[in-house]
């Protein structure tokens, strides 16, 4: 098993990084990306939440928001639940943002998933709502 989980884990980042460096949907920085997903699903949200969720530290956190904040793609509004604290919310160009990313993204890994047969493209994108739930839980 451990053979089969070190091949796993290999073959998920090179296939990370060449989406990365082939994909078209996006400029921002992987930590911004991923930030900025997590912004679309669950804002309002704090910066703390998005650290502890990217995962990331609090400074880190603090400056990706900053640096999609200088990107006009989310903007800090006042929590309505602690007025002494601040929440993360998209902007209209965040939400354009993801929405195109998230075209280019499963295009781009479509074209991928297209170079296997029908069982293993199934069994793939079956494998992919398992680690899907698997990653939420981290």
């Amino acid at each position: 098993m451990e053979q089969e989980t070190l091949q796993l884990l290999v073959a998920v980042h090179r296939i990370v990084r060449h989406l990365r460096r082939t994909s078209t949907a996006t400029t921002l920085h992987p930590t911004q990306f991923i930030a900025l997903l997590l912004i679309a699903e669950e804002a309002p949200i704090r910066i703390g939440a998005i650290a502890a969720r990217v995962p990331c530290s609090q400074p880190t956190a603090t400056t990706t928001v900053a640096a999609l904040e200088s990107a006009g793609l989310v903007s800090r509004e006042q929590d309505t639940l602690d007025g002494r604290a601040t929440v993360v919310v998209l902007t209209p160009q965040g939400e354009e943002t993801v929405r195109a990313a998230g075209q280019h993204a499963t295009g781009d890994f479509s074209r991928l998933l297209a170079r296997l047969d029908d069982d293993d493209r199934a069994l793939v994108l079956k494998a992919g709502g398992v680690l899907a739930s698997l990653a939420g839980d981290l």
